[in-house]
């Protein structure tokens, strides 16, 4: 090998490794001033996270509630799914007492189960609700805010606290987590949030005239307004032809659901409303 040759390898091997250093400081220092730095407070909540990322706290996931805890814009109690316990580990993390939370559960509002209400037509095909809510009717059941029957909330839940009885939809109370997912997915807006320990709930969303109900459900709302009458504080309205009820307001009396004539005012989990622990 000529002198000429030599020179020149030693001159590409010395350019490869000029490069070579150059390229690594480049990214040393960009590593250096482009970094993010980490929240320690933000992890270590996250940390304590279940992770089940239902967007049942109100955030998209965990990592958005972990930021929101850890700066202070949201409670330790955040987190539906981990409940208290979650809580007081997010509290101890942070160095504050934990929040009293309030346990919330899963309701569906019908109680138009297959011997309560009237069929139009015979339904075969997919077993979505959400796009039998597309059907004519909004499904084979007569009433079209009820239920469909078809599951779409129960294969949606990951506790397996939902199940269909006599088609319609029952939450299992000890099971439910809150997660909301069931809330998301129920194309009639029939499954709504609330206390675990709430005295009595409309099972029904029907905004149809009396009438009109009693010829499509034997266990519907009918909207003559006896329950908001009767109740001592007020917490007890008719909009749109059925009765709601203002949990933050209900005082557990038990007047609306005595004066119910329709008696689809109910005490959440009690025999075969909710639902209870399967077997």
């Amino acid at each position: 090998m000529s002198t000429e040759q030599i020179l020149a390898i030693g001159v590409a091997a010395g350019l490869v490794a000029l490069v070579g250093l150059l390229v690594g400081v480049f990214l040393g220092l960009s590593g250096k001033f482009l970094s993010v730095p980490t929240d320690e407070k933000q992890a270590a909540v996250r940390a304590c996270l279940p992770g089940n990322n239902c967007g049942g706290c109100g955030y998209s996931g965990c990592d958005a509630l972990a930021k929101a805890i850890a700066d202070g814009n949201a409670p330790p109690s955040s987190c539906p799914v981990g409940g208290e316990e979650v809580a007081e580990q997010i509290a101890a993390v942070l160095g504050v007492r934990a929040d009293a939370a309030v346990r919330r559960v899963a309701f569906v509002k019908c109680s138009g189960s297959c011997d309560k209400t009237e069929f139009i037509y015979e339904y075969f095909g997919d077993g979505d609700c959400r796009r039998v809510a597309l059907a004519p009717g909004r499904g084979s059941k007569a009433c079209a805010y009820g239920c469909t029957g078809l599951g779409t909330c129960a294969r949606a839940c990951e506790f397996e606290a939902i199940r269909l009885v006599n088609g319609r939809a029952e939450v299992i109370p000890e099971r439910c987590r809150a997660c909301g997912r069931c809330v998301s997915v129920c194309p009639n807006h029939l499954i709504e949030l609330i206390p675990a320990d709430a005295a009595c709930a409309v099972r029904c969303f029907s905004q149809e005239k009396g009438k009109t109900v009693r010829k499509m459900c034997a266990a519907g709302c009918i909207g003559c307004g006896l329950c908001a009458k009767v109740c001592p504080v007020g917490a007890v309205t008719v909009r749109n032809n059925i009765a709601h009820i203002d949990q933050s307001l209900c005082t557990g009396c038990g007047a609306c659901a005595a004066k119910c004539p329709a008696h689809v005012i109910i005490k959440p989990g009690d025999g075969g409303t909710q639902g209870s622990e399967a077997s």
